[in-house]
């Protein structure tokens, strides 16, 4: 695997994330596609990692990855909240939370 497959490979789970983003209302969905997309920055810098030398990106992905973990933790608990209060997870329903 050579790095421009890499980055091919980044791009695609990025933009994967991105449509996901965009035609899902529902906050899961909505979460998953915001770690496709983190995930897809981790392939690049893990990818440079690799062909560049140097473990200093790899100690960046790693931290990283740990960031999504509390990423997704929080935004469950959220879901989860959202659920209970409206028995939907609608991200419409959420806009209550901003008063």
């Amino acid at each position: 695997m050579t790095l421009t497959s890499c980055i091919l490979l980044a791009s695609a789970v990025m933009a994967i994330g991105v449509y996901g983003v965009v035609t899902r209302r529902q906050a899961v969905a909505m979460l998953l596609s915001v770690e496709l997309m983190a995930n897809s920055a981790n392939i690049v810098f893990a990818s440079f990692a690799h062909f560049r030398g140097g473990p200093s990106a790899q100690v960046f992905v790693l931290f990283a990855l740990a960031l999504t973990v509390a990423e997704v933790a929080i935004g469950l608990a959220l879901v989860m909240l959202l659920y209970r209060r409206h028995g939907d997870t609608s991200l419409a329903l959420a806009s209550e939370a901003r008063r």
